[in-house]
């Protein structure tokens, strides 16, 4: 039985940095702030919730793993309401969205 819980604490370990490695380099190839805080808030979320899931699993039913559990359900509400208010915040100062640039109309004045 202990060796099946490492077995699950290892893969969830493995896939939440996975997906925050992929994550953070994916990142990197969006365009603009707007684009990039989207991914960010979901991998930050989900390798999150993999690796918190993985240690979960290690530390087996003791305080620990409550007190874990906490952490996950305070990382699922504040996740995505930072990730909500910073993009207000940028629209609020002014920050324009990215937009594909149309081929056939030359690129506006203030872009040359």
């Amino acid at each position: 039985m202990t060796l099946i819980l490492d077995i699950v604490s290892w893969l969830l370990l493995v896939g939440g940095s996975f997906f925050i490695l992929t994550g953070s380099i994916g990142l990197l190839r969006m365009p603009d702030f707007f684009t990039r805080t989207h991914p960010a808030g979901l991998i930050d979320t989900l390798g999150a919730a993999l690796i918190i899931g993985g240690l979960i699993a290690q530390s087996g039913a003791t305080q620990v793993s409550i007190k874990l559990v906490l952490i996950l359900i305070l990382l699922f509400l504040t996740s995505p309401t930072a990730t909500h208010a910073l993009a207000q915040a940028a629209l609020a100062s002014g920050l324009k969205p990215w937009r594909k640039p149309d081929r056939e109309q030359p690129p506006p004045e203030e872009d040359r």
